[in-house]
């Protein structure tokens, strides 16, 4: 039997931007605010992210202990959290098929948050060749394994990545007692601070081998060895048991797609404007979804913007008990009317948010696929320059990059793109 319920904003994952943006609603009254989940515990990623990082300079705290404070930020701001319920499938333009230990269910809304996150993609998505063999982790696996669940992982690991998320994969691979044989990268150079690179080098002798891309997993039961090939086509067996795959990160965007939401080609997310709303009227997008993969700063920075979009939202439309929610209540594209595409010329990969609307205060974040020493950035719509700085130090791939949003009431929405490039 399916069971059907009513709220007022339904958010699916409850990772940091999801437990933010349903924080921030359910305290400014927002009504009936639930929290869907696939985990059975809250708290996204920082849940096995077992280092610091997180919180403030004055008040640190490791992944868990922030995934905790939020978790418990929202239970006391009265919002519903089910965790265990799986969303699959849109059943109207604002309502949702959930499974969960009590069953089948469907969820109608006023407003739908897509909080539902990104992955690394796997050894099989990238189209690793060699044998199957255990020892093969990504990074999330990895600290799920030694994090939460205390496994062993074997004692020689190769890294394959590195950027910041590689880096703590190093320093997870350590905690579990193994040894980091080499890190790997087929980019001229590591994607992390000067000081982290270092310290990986000199205190933990880990040699970083760039311009290198893993050819061949070896093994059979469990793995012997990694084949790489150097940039001048030289390869060289490593031998290991343990092999971590970081970074390579890609939206879990399966809901927007299905729903038939406009996806953006350079994130793969959602396309969202500059309060986070989608294509679809009354669905809005936050946190790693639209971009992966921000920080959880980041991402609970998002969702508290968003909860402003979705009040002004809700404050537009009828209760639930007063209407059905059709597009007669909410004409299609009536939040969207002014926004026009954002789009990012090379060496830059994507920007996010990818829409505009002059009303938009939200900062930009970038991404690019080399490094880039002091760049000038620019802004321009229809040959006009609506933006200009330069930045002073230099940008890095994998890293983010940063765009005030200081110029956005100068778009015009009758005047076409807005493009972003960089110029040295």
């Amino acid at each position: 039997m399916t069971r059907a319920r009513r709220v007022d904003v339904l958010v699916v994952g409850a990772g940091p931007a999801g437990l933010a943006t349903a924080a921030r609603l359910a305290a400014a009254g927002a009504g009936r605010v639930e929290i869907v989940d696939r985990e059975t515990r809250a708290g996204g990623a920082p849940r096995h992210c077992a280092h610091g990082g997180y919180g403030t300079l004055l008040h640190p705290l490791t992944g868990p202990a922030y995934a905790r404070l939020l978790v418990t930020a929202t239970r006391q701001a009265g919002a519903t959290l089910r965790t265990g319920v799986t969303a699959l499938d849109w059943a109207g333009p604002l309502a949702l098929h959930t499974l969960g230990a009590e069953g089948p269910g469907t969820v109608t809304a006023r407003a739908v948050v897509l909080a539902t996150g990104a992955r690394e993609r796997s050894r099989a998505a990238r189209l690793v060749p060699g044998t199957r063999p255990a020892g093969v982790y990504t990074t999330g696996e990895l600290q799920q394994a030694v994090h939460l669940y205390g496994q062993r992982i074997g004692t020689r690991a190769v890294v394959v990545g590195a950027q910041d998320v590689s880096y703590a994969a190093a320093d997870t691979v350590r905690a579990a007692g193994a040894t980091v044989v080499a890190m790997v990268t087929d980019l001229p150079g590591p994607q992390t601070t000067p000081a982290r690179a270092a310290g990986s080098r000199l205190r933990h002798g880990t040699p970083l081998l760039t311009g290198t891309t893993v050819a061949e997993l070896l093994g059979h039961g469990r793995l012997s060895g990694v084949r790489v090939r150097h940039r001048d086509g030289r390869t060289t067996v490593l031998p290991c048991d343990t092999v971590v795959f970081t970074g390579d990160f890609v939206p879990d965007h399966e809901l927007a797609r299905r729903g038939g939401l406009v996806l953006d080609p350079g994130t793969r997310g959602p396309a969202v404007d500059g309060a986070l709303r989608t294509s679809r009227p009354g669905v809005f997008a936050v946190g790693s979804v639209l971009h992966a993969v921000e920080s959880a700063a980041t991402a609970v920075r998002e969702g508290a913007h968003a909860a402003g979009a979705v009040l002004d939202h809700l404050a537009r439309v009828a209760p639930l008990a007063d209407a059905d929610h059709s597009d007669a209540d909410h004409p299609p594209g009536a939040d969207r009317a002014a926004a026009v595409p954002l789009l990012v010329d090379p060496p830059l990969l994507w920007i996010a948010p990818n829409r505009v609307t002059p009303a938009d205060r939200l900062p930009y974040v970038l991404r690019t696929a080399t490094r880039l020493t002091r760049p000038v950035l620019r802004v321009t719509q229809n040959g006009r320059v609506l933006h200009r700085e330069r930045l002073w130090t230099a940008v890095l791939p994998n890293r983010t990059l940063r765009l005030p949003a200081g110029w956005t009431h100068r778009v015009d929405p009758q005047d076409g793109p807005v493009h972003v490039s960089v110029r040295p």
